[in-house]
């Protein structure tokens, strides 16, 4: 199952990036990923916090100015996993498409999925906003 999501944002990739990257600051505008601490970089292992759920993915992509995409599990590897990704891609006008999905996959998706179509997809959408509303306002 995917949900996806998109907006444009009048800037430039690097300035997109420098905002998506500045996870310290997530806290202060962030409405989905409430905190997101750890190793950030390929193959680093990620604390994760969103509203109401913690989980330590591992970082698979991280591609300055295109891509930051992870793996969670919840609790085991095919019980629950979401594979999330940002992705960002330049527009001839300068600026930026910010892509905004995941990939859930496991046994327990058939269970969240009425959950997961709502109130992810809901939650990706805010913070797709309010990123964009920091970046254009910086």
């Amino acid at each position: 199952m995917k949900i996806s999501t998109k907006i444009r944002i009048d800037a430039h990739p690097e300035k997109v990036w420098a905002t998506l990257m500045d996870v310290e600051s997530y806290p202060h505008w962030n409405p989905f990923v409430r905190s997101l601490t750890g190793t950030v970089k390929e193959g680093g292992r990620i604390k994760v916090k969103l509203t109401g759920m913690v989980f330590t993915p591992t970082i698979l992509t991280l591609e300055p100015e295109k891509e930051f995409r992870w793996l969670g599990h919840l609790f085991t590897k095919g019980l629950f996993d979401g594979e999330h990704c940002f992705e960002l891609q330049p527009n001839e006008d300068g600026s930026t498409t910010f892509l905004h999905s995941e990939v859930f996959s496991g046994i327990l998706v058939p269970l969240f999925k009425k959950q997961l179509l709502k109130g992810t997809k809901a939650g990706f959408e805010a913070m797709n906003e309010k990123l964009k509303e920091r970046v254009e306002n910086m």
